[in-house]
């Protein structure tokens, strides 16, 4: 039986330590506020060891929570240094770094490979695999901007769009109420209802059908850019001209993904519900629309991310002082680069939420469908 493991990471992960300290210290001399010598113990301490545990031959269940502690409490202790220290980051503080990226891979790796009965666990594993993978984005990100000193006016470190955001919550909490609960959610519904709607009318009657696909391609296909000054000049300065774009925006997805999805149905399931003597509505209530139900959700999901974009391009265009277009707007002309990324930020949050909320209720209708029961 082997004693090491041939784990390419840990070993380049181990020639990684061995020049970072060749190469101390971590801070160049320069540096105002010094590692104190029981942190950097502390470090390489840690790094070694999880590096150490990766190499052996050990239960893997073992190895991955040694590395997932122990590279990442290095790698806070690293990291917490930099401020103030912007721009003072040696060699050897990147190759640590490296380092425990590398262990942190290792790690991602080795619970990957794992196979578990418990559906309770794999759930975790789930989160925490593309959690960690975020969190070294961060993690990244913030040694990059403040070890090699870029001017935060042109890329602000995570630390400082979260202290950004802490302090301003009231503010985006409003400018989430002005967009997304008046002009996206308005839009959203109204859109993909009527979407919904004239696909039903089209497939009815043919002439419809053969005229509205055409056109519906080409509408598909307008730039928001334009479309939303003059929604904004028809509608007004406040969220119905907001609403207005996002209902364009989300009304030809629906449209086009419904009439495919109620052609979803085979011959043979309508020949058999002819033989049963239905009419149009039972046939498609019955049959066509739970076969369409797999293209309406994802009409839905495209357009949960169709309508917050279209929402916050059309306020570039002209609101109230307040709404997630207008803050990011006027805030990138006052050079407040922090509070523009803390209005990403929430954005981001609010589309993925209303993303999931969509796909959850996907898989609840659909359960049935092969696409959720992994077949």
């Amino acid at each position: 039986m082997t004693i090491l493991k041939r784990s390419w990471q840990s070993w380049l992960a181990l020639a990684l330590i061995l020049a970072a300290l060749a190469t101390l210290p971590l801070l160049s001399a320069e540096a105002p506020i010094a590692y104190k010598p029981i942190r950097m113990f502390s470090i390489f301490v840690l790094t070694i060891g999880a590096t150490v545990v990766s190499l052996l031959s050990l239960p893997p269940v073992f190895v991955a929570v040694t590395l997932l502690v122990c590279a990442h409490f290095s790698t806070g202790l690293l990291i917490s240094r930099l401020a103030g220290n912007e721009g003072m980051a040696s060699t050897a503080f990147f190759l640590i770094l490296a380092a425990n990226w590398l262990l942190a891979w290792r790690c991602v790796s080795i619970l990957s490979e794992l196979r578990i009965r418990s559906r309770a666990i794999d759930s975790l594993l789930r989160l925490i695999i593309p959690a960690i993978f975020g969190a070294w984005i961060l993690i990244l990100w913030e040694a990059a901007t403040r070890g090699l000193g870029i001017p935060f006016i042109i890329l602000p470190p995570p630390s400082a769009i979260g202290a950004r955001f802490a302090s301003s919550i009231p503010t985006l909490w409003a400018d989430v109420q002005q967009t997304v609960f008046k002009a996206v959610i308005f839009g959203y519904l109204v859109g993909c209802a009527s979407g919904f709607a004239v696909a039903i009318l089209a497939d009815r009657i043919a002439f419809f059908r053969r005229g509205l696909l055409p056109i519906a391609n080409l509408m598909s296909a307008l730039p928001i850019i334009g479309v939303a000054p003059i929604m904004v000049m028809w509608f007004g300065f406040d969220w119905q001209s907001k609403a207005a774009v996002v209902i364009v925006m989300t009304f030809f997805p629906m449209l086009v993904n419904t009439i495919a999805g109620l052609s979803a149905a085979g011959s043979m399931e309508r020949d058999l519900m002819r033989s049963y003597a239905s009419d149009y509505w039972q046939t498609l209530t019955k049959l066509r629309l739970p076969a369409a139900m797999p293209f309406i959700f994802n009409a839905l999901k495209i357009n949960s991310t169709l309508a917050l974009i279209g929402a916050i391009v059309a306020e570039f265009f002209g609101t109230p002082i307040v709404g997630m277009g207008f803050r990011i707007s006027t805030e990138i002309g006052r050079m407040n680069v922090d509070m523009v990324w803390a209005e990403i930020t929430v954005a981001a949050i609010v589309g993925s939420i209303f993303y999931g909320v969509v796909a959850l209720g996907e898989r609840a209708l659909t359960f049935w469908h092969p696409s959720n029961r992994g077949g």
